[in-house]
């Protein structure tokens, strides 16, 4: 996903949102609102059919949780995407385990992203799942579990990846096949 709004404007907002602007948040709200909404429609097309969440409900979440985090020292636009895409999976795995926990356990786990389809037992969430996954690949290995957040999750190129973790591609690409066999273990065993 190439975002559109254009990288020093979306910076410059956010500095204008840390030192207090009121009306920067509405600016930089409208500037990546379309780009926001894809990315949010890409993480639903994962989800079931009947999830109650829906696209724009999301995107809103994820942007207050953004505005929460006042502290970051913003690069660029990729890594704001990349921060954006964060917020929204943790809203989905929050939201997965209020279910899980009103229905208690499930059958079967389908992981689905890009190149890789992985099914495994015990949870009736692909996401929750998947997420719990992702954080013992962290303990593992951290850089390969931000890789694989920002490639599925927050619909980074494997280029964007690279800069906004700040390793070379060719690191990306060995982190990403890494990580897809090691989570491919993990959410088999």
């Amino acid at each position: 996903m190439k975002p559109a709004a254009p990288n020093d404007t979306v910076i410059a907002l956010l500095g204008q949102i840390r030192q207090g602007r009121p009306d920067a948040e509405a600016e930089l709200l409208a500037l990546v609102l379309p780009s926001l909404r894809r990315l949010a429609a890409q993480y639903m097309r994962r989800e079931r059919p009947d999830h109650t969440l829906q696209t724009t409900a999301l995107v809103h979440e994820a942007y207050v949780r953004l505005l929460g985090s006042t502290s970051i020292d913003w690069q660029d636009r990729s890594h704001f995407f990349g921060v954006m895409a964060t917020h929204m999976r943790r809203i989905l795995v929050d939201h997965a385990r209020a279910r899980n926990a009103a229905r208690g356990p499930g059958k079967v786990v389908r992981v689905v992203w890009e190149d890789a389809r992985v099914e495994a037992p015990g949870r009736s969430d692909d996401l929750v799942a998947l997420d719990e996954a992702l954080t013992r690949l962290a303990q593992v290995d951290a850089r390969a579990s931000r890789v694989v957040e920002l490639k599925c999750f927050g619909g980074l190129t494997e280029n964007e990846t690279a800069d906004v973790i700040g390793i070379s591609l060719a690191t990306v690409k060995r982190d990403w096949t890494f990580a897809k066999a090691w989570l491919f273990r993990a959410l088999t065993a």
